[in-house]
């Protein structure tokens, strides 16, 4: 699926990457109103490679929207006491009321990425784990929720690029670590993981949105157009006729 990706896309002009951009931060207000009215709540999938720039279109996604009714987890290893429970424990504590929106800033699909690829879960662990995600995502669709799953992709030379820019850059380089250097290592293996997580966790409820992340302005202002398509999706659903 990721060789078909048209990582060509881009918006050209800054001054309409600004007025799109706008147009959407708008309408996300909106729908943020409407969730509130309609006790839906959203929990936003942010997944993709080192630098693909999940963090700006976050940023951008948020820049506009009431602070009361987000909030943002940016997730990391699991810490000694959370490697004690089953490993979607530490994400239900994490579930936005209804209403509300949480944006995850990588997710529990790191047991079908990082931990199988580093070797963190063993097979059986890993691949039972897509059976037990599609389960998760089902019941908060079932109940009151908005589940969105979006993967930033960029090609392995763009990601290239992107290192060594932050590598020179005073003001970047914290964003940057070995351990950045040492995936990209397994690229290919990170590319068969990120393949199968698409394939067997892309459902109709929950399906896997890709943004072709080589231009950050194209990328950021289709996070927002995917997110407001899939709201008012679920909205008509609730009021068909409205």
């Amino acid at each position: 699926m990721l060789e078909s990706v048209d990582l060509s896309l881009q918006i050209d002009d800054k001054k309409q990457y600004k007025k799109e951009l706008k147009q959407t931060q708008v309408e996300l207000l909106q729908l943020q109103r409407m969730l509130v009215d309609h006790k839906l709540g959203v929990l936003i999938v942010c997944e993709g490679w080192d630098a693909a720039g999940k963090g700006g279109a976050i940023k951008r996604l948020t820049s506009g929207l009431d602070p009361r009714g987000f909030s943002v987890h940016p997730i990391s290893a699991p810490s000694s006491n959370e490697k004690r429970h089953h490993y979607l424990k530490r994400f239900w504590t994490k579930v936005p009321a209804y209403g509300e929106i949480g944006i995850f800033d990588r997710s529990w699909y790191g047991r079908v990425l990082v931990e199988r690829v580093e070797g963190f879960a063993d097979y059986s662990e890993w691949n039972r784990a897509y059976h037990e995600i599609n389960d998760f995502e089902k019941l908060l669709v079932q109940d009151q929720y908005i589940v969105i799953k979006l993967w930033f992709h960029i090609s392995n030379e763009e990601q290239l690029r992107r290192f060594k820019e932050r590598e020179a850059d005073p003001l970047k380089q914290w964003k940057i670590t070995k351990e950045d250097w040492r995936n990209r290592e397994k690229w290919d293996q990170y590319v068969a993981a990120v393949e199968d997580m698409l394939d067997k966790t892309s459902t109709a409820e929950t399906k896997w949105h890709v943004i072709e992340g080589e231009d950050k302005y194209y990328a950021r202002v289709k996070t927002n157009r995917t997110i407001i398509k899939e709201i008012r999706a679920r909205l008509h659903q609730l009021t068909p006729n409205q």
